[in-house]
């Protein structure tokens, strides 16, 4: 295990951090990039690259968990799945891309790229919801 790595007594945070990736995932379709990066980093101080990696693995659980809970919910699923498949394609070929560039952009420069983002996504979901 590496020196970031949770300790012992850091797992429940990093627990409670899953926690409220997934509820928010579950409920609002975000968690991943949202909440776990975040989180991650502010609250154990793990790197940015590792906070990344860490998100992708943990959205496939969260993923499937809620799969069954909007398509069997009552009245008519609400999974397209036709719509999702290439979602799925797409997102697949852009990790890779991301995942393979991520090591050629200097920790600060990703950091700041997060911010971006999300506070970009912010100000547009005020704005436009």
């Amino acid at each position: 295990m590496s020196s970031w790595g949770p300790p012992f007594k850091r797992r429940g945070v990093f627990a409670a951090i899953g926690f409220l990736g997934g509820l928010l995932g579950g409920l609002l379709g975000v968690g991943g990039g949202f909440v776990l990066v975040p989180l991650q980093v502010l609250w154990t101080d793990t790197p940015q690259r590792n906070a990344n990696a860490n998100s992708l693995v943990a959205i496939i659980p969260i993923a499937l968990a809620a799969l069954p809970i909007y398509y069997f919910r009552k009245g008519a699923p609400q999974i397209d799945f036709h719509t999702a498949l290439f979602l799925v394609i797409g997102s697949v070929v852009g990790a890779y891309l991301g995942a393979a560039l991520l090591p050629r952009i200097p920790d600060r420069q990703l950091k700041i790229a997060v911010a971006i983002v999300l506070g970009l996504v912010g100000v547009k979901e005020l704005l436009f919801p």
